[in-house]
């Protein structure tokens, strides 16, 4: 016979039973949300799952910076969620530019890069500042722990080649310079065609470097500077010498100034890079660097007997002895020449049997080294694989070493033999001094 207690106790049981069958339904009733999480969140409908995804912020977002940024989004598994800008119109316009892209208005705008390196969701960024700033952003990306796709000319000094070469080895970072040219089709069928020994021994090799930039050592007259936000000019500096504020430097106009620019890496850091990718390197070095005249064509000679020339004459972009478009290479061999250069239908060639093997040269290269004829996707490839992309640090170093080695020849007006694997002028303290430039303070890395 139950007592009242029993009773009790027993009430309390069937409604905790009632109420545990309120619950289940409940329960089972939650269950069915997940069924209207957005497919796209969950990797469905050919999206990429945000596991999957690496997550981007772009620093220096002018005319290349921006093109750069739209080319990236237009990668299914890249997500930016950061932008930088100096300029707060350049910043502004990015930021939308990046909510439009996604559907959102999350896209963090900043006028302080560091502060995006700060942030611990954000996997690689995009560097596209001006030149000043390439190889000191792109070391404290790295020491951030992030990858990093820098646009050319990724150093101002041979000091800074070296930096960056250290920063990607010490903090095991993916580093790619935008020389995008060594992934696209026409060019890397010219330089296959000299690697892989189709034009014979190759024993010239030529580089447009006909664009002028760095060649004024004064400045402009200061002007009111602008509110900071609206444009940080000490930010824009960096750690370049100190000058006044002028408007004249904006949007391109510093390319003509030594402070800020180089001469013969504005477009040597494409086409060195691209001439020297069909070359056999393993005894190359050193090089010997002949002065001619300033501002003209300058020949190099590689130890292994190999000619590099780097065209100086004419106009970027109107037709010459070598080429009929802009930014090309070219490989002369015992057995016939290509050429590529921007604006090509198809590369020149010699004969026209060489370009039987333009299919099969391409396929061959794909095949060798599984890379995309895409500059951006081979970086992304690589952000995931932790492989060196196809322009890796040490690429970008020695072609822009040997530009700017020429720049410094240019400035002595004498003959000059570099070492390529020191980094070093041989026995010229002279031309050493000038492999550096004093970096401003608290910008030094």
């Amino acid at each position: 016979m139950a007592t009242g207690n029993s009773r009790r106790a027993a009430a309390g049981r069937a409604l905790t039973r009632r109420q545990f069958i309120q619950r289940t339904l409940a329960a089972g009733s939650a269950l069915a949300v997940p069924q209207i999480v957005p497919a796209a969140a969950l990797g469905r409908g050919g999206a990429v799952a945000p596991s999957a995804r690496i997550v981007m912020g772009a620093i220096g977002l002018g005319g290349r910076g921006s093109g750069d940024l739209g080319w990236l989004m237009g990668e299914r598994d890249v997500q930016f969620v950061a932008v930088c800008d100096v300029l707060q119109g350049q910043r502004e316009q990015a930021k939308r530019a990046v909510d439009s892209r996604y559907g959102t208005a999350d896209c963090a705008a900043y006028r302080d890069f560091r502060e995006l390196l700060a942030r611990t969701d954000v996997d690689a960024v995009l560097i596209a500042t001006g030149d000043r700033w390439h190889a000191p952003a792109s070391v404290l990306a790295m020491q951030a722990g992030k990858d990093v796709y820098c646009e050319k000319p990724s150093c101002l000094t041979i000091a800074q080649s070296q930096l960056v070469v250290a920063a990607a080895r010490r903090y095991g970072r993916v580093f790619q310079t935008g020389a995008q040219r060594l992934s696209e089709a026409h060019h890397v069928f010219a330089i296959e065609m000299a690697r892989s020994g189709r034009l014979g021994k190759i024993h010239t090799a030529y580089a447009d470097c006909r664009w002028r930039g760095g060649l004024r050592r004064d400045w402009l007259p200061a002007q009111p500077e602008p509110p900071r936000d609206e444009m940080d000019w000490e930010i824009w500096l960096g750690p370049c010498p100190w000058r006044p504020y002028n408007g004249g430097y904006m949007h391109a106009g510093w390319y003509n100034f030594y402070d800020f620019a180089t001469d013969v890496a504005m477009w040597g850091a494409h086409t060195v890079a691209q001439a020297l990718a069909g070359l056999d390197l393993s005894s190359a070095s050193p090089i010997t660097l002949e002065f001619s005249a300033p501002n003209a064509t300058m020949v190099t000679h590689l130890a292994n007997g190999v000619q590099l020339v780097l065209v100086r004459d004419g106009d970027v972009g109107t037709p010459d002895a070598y080429w009929h478009g802009s930014c090309g290479e070219r490989f002369d061999g015992d057995g016939g020449w290509v050429a590529a250069a921007d604006g090509y239908s198809r590369p020149d060639v010699s004969a026209p049997a060489l370009l039987a093997e333009y299919k099969p040269v391409l396929a061959e290269y794909q095949a060798r080294t599984q890379r995309p004829l895409n500059h951006v996707r081979d970086f992304l490839d690589c952000v995931k694989s932790r492989r060196d992309p196809v322009a890796h640090p040490e690429v970008m170093a020695r072609s822009m070493n040997i530009c700017l080695a020429a720049d410094i020849c240019g400035q002595l007006q004498r003959n000059l033999k570099f070492d390529l694997h020191q980094a070093e002028f041989i026995g010229d303290p002279e031309a050493n001094r000038l492999r550096s430039r004093a970096m401003r303070p608290p910008w030094r890395v």
